[in-house]
This record gives C-alpha cells, sequence and structure tokens, in this order.
C-alpha cells in the first residue's frame, strides 16, 4: 500500500484539486493523510466534508514541511509513502508509475517524477546538489521537449512529490525538523545516497504543480530558511573531506548572497538568516554522527556539482 502524506497550511483552495486527482488513480491501494499545521482558513472542514476518506492529523501548532510530514509518516500504514505538495496534481497513472518505478530493484529507496508546472514547463526532473550545498531542480523551467524522458539515477527528489521505502526511513531516520522549511528534502535525499540508496527519476509518473503556491519563492520567508538550511546543511551532512575541499564554494555562496539580497531590499532578512545558521551550526554539526557513508568519494563526485557544471547538465539532459 502507498501512503500519502500531504502536509497543509492555510492551503484549502489547492485541495480541491490535489484531492479529486488522487481519489481518479487508477492504482487504488493508498491510503491519504492530510497534516493541517494549524490552517486558519478552514482546511480541515472543508476535507472532512468533501473527501471524508481522507484521515486529517490536526497538529495544534504550525511544524513545517519537515515536522508536518513527519507526523504523517508516524502514522501511516503503507510499504511507501508519498510525499505531496497541497498545490499539485497527479495524472491518473501516477500511483501506478511511481510503484512500478520504485519495484525496479531493492536498492531504489526513492522516485523522483517528472514534475509539471501548470503551464508545460519542467519543474523537476530529479534533484541536483552543488559543492556550496546549493540544490536545484534539474531542468528547472525548461520547455519541455523530451530530454528528459529517459528513467534514470538522481542524486535525490522533490520532496513535493516524492516516493519513499519505508525502509529508508527506518535506515536513515526522517526529515530534519529543525529545517522546518526548505532543504530538508535535499538533506534526506543526500542521506539515503550517503547510506548506499538508489533515486530513480521515472518520467511516466508526470504531476502538475502550482510551484510555490503556499509560499512565494521571493518572500522573506524562503529567503530565511533556504539561507539558513543551506549552511546547516553542508555542517550536518557533508563528509569531513567534501566539505573541506568545498569550502571556496561554500563561502562564495554565501558571501555572494549576502550582497545579492541586500541590494535587492532584503538586508535584514539574509543578515538575520546567516546570523541564525552560526548560531545553529554546532547543533548541526553534532549530528554528524548519525551520517551513514557508504558510498565512495568518486560516487559522490560524479553528482556533487559545481555551479559552472550546471548549463552542461542541462543541455545533456542527465548527471553524468
Amino acid at each position: 500500500m502507498i501512503s500519502i502524506v500531504i502536509p497543509n497550511y492555510n492551503g484549502k483552495h489547492f485541495l480541491e484539486g490535489c484531492l479529486s486527482s488522487i481519489s481518479a488513480q487508477t492504482y487504488q491501494d493508498f491510503e491519504t493523510i492530510l497534516v493541517d499545521n494549524a490552517s486558519r482558513d478552514g482546511s480541515v472542514a472543508f476535507v472532512k466534508e468533501r473527501f471524508p476518506w481522507v484521515l486529517v492529523i490536526e497538529n495544534p501548532v504550525n511544524l513545517g514541511f519537515a515536522g508536518g510530514t513527519n507526523s504523517g509518516i508516524r502514522q501511516a500504514k503503507g510499504h511507501y509513502i508519498l510525499t505531496l505538495n497541497n498545490d499539485t496534481r497527479l495524472e491518473p497513472g501516477f500511483l501506478e508509475e511511481v510503484k512500478t518505478a520504485i519495484e525496479t530493484g531493492p536498492a531504489v529507496g526513492l522516485v523522483a517524477p517528472k514534475m509539471l508546472l501548470m503551464d508545460g514547463r519542467i519543474n523537476s526532473a530529479g534533484m541536483c546538489i552543488s559543492r556550496s550545498g546549493a540544490a536545484w531542480n534539474r531542468g528547472m523551467f525548461e520547455d519541455d521537449r523530451g530530454q528528459y524522458d529517459a528513467p534514470g539515477q538522481v542524486i535525490g527528489a522533490c520532496a513535493g512529490a516524492a516516493l519513499y521505502r519505508r525502509e529508508l526511513f527506518d535506515d536513515i531516520g526522517l526529515f530534519d525538523e529543525d529545517f522546518f522549511l526548505y532543504h530538508e528534502d535535499v538533506d534526506l535525499s543526500f542521506r539515503a545516497f550517503l547510506a548506499g540508496w538508489e533515486c530513480l527519476y521515472w518520467p511516466k509518473a508526470v504531476v502538475w504543480h502550482e510551484n510555490s503556491g503556499t509560499l512565494d519563492y521571493g518572500s522573506d520567508l524562503c529567503i530565511y530558511y533556504v539561507n539558513r538550511n543551506v549552511l546547516w546543511f553542508v555542517a550536518k551532512s557533508y563528509p569531513a573531506w567534501l566539505f573541506f575541499s568545498s569550502l571556496p564554494w561554500i563561502l562564495g555562496r554565501n558571501i555572494a548572497s549576502v550582497s545579492f539580497y541586500a541590494l535587492n531590499g532584503h538586508i535584514r532578512v539574509i543578515l538575520k538568516s546567516k546570523m541564525d545558521a552560526l548560531r545553529g551550526l554546532p547543533a548541526a554539526a553534532g549530528k554528524r554522527s548519525s551520517i551513514r557513508i557508504c558510498v565512495s568519494r568518486d560516487k559522490i563526485m560524479k553528482y556533487v556539482r559545481t555551479w559552472w557544471q550546471k548549463e552542461s547538465m542541462r543541455q545533456n539532459g542527465d548527471v553524468k
């Protein structure tokens, strides 16, 4: 069975489309768990009345994407867990396809589908991670011309729509709730990669996404959490040799981001983000002992890229 976990915060206006697309799936062995993070827009009442087959978990406070999703995973009964944003719509064969993908081999611990924006452009064809700790969606904003129509291994999946084996969570743990919002899926994907799990990109599984329908990428909240969490991620999850050899990229990105956001009118939030990141570094680094590394340096460097490689990777449509 697949357990679908949807965190929700004031997303009532998205839920009709999202939940209706789930009910229309060709594969019907699933449960749906909506985790509401203290919404004030009537989301809970709407779901209970309109979609009574959905299990609703009501958190008394907003636990963010990480904490909200973890709440659902802990109560899920399925062998596979699909994390799903509330601003998505699944193609009818989506569940059938991601189940096929994850069952192609026992080492496949997570599946990245093809995520499309509502205008037909690509949102994500798997995850890419840079030496600076920043991450991006492969193919983001490209026209979908078939350049990402071949399945293959990638380093990770955007948790806005990703399928996980329960054994993966048992092995490496759940999403890091200290991250709250953003980069928690990067951290989880990288921990899974280091532990030897494979992430398979499966383009036959198609999901449509509003892309930051709940929280705008240009908002202060987004700027804060992305720029705080990117530092915690490298301090926590990068092997020591990778961390120290990547310091020029790590420091360069952080200096550049402060300058960029300051020049664009966000000086207070970017400074707060970096100050809070520095305060939290000891706690993040203290989690390093929990990271299990079962892959070689060569394999890590095959997937951890430098920014200048991004364009060539987009043109090639792979992560070789």
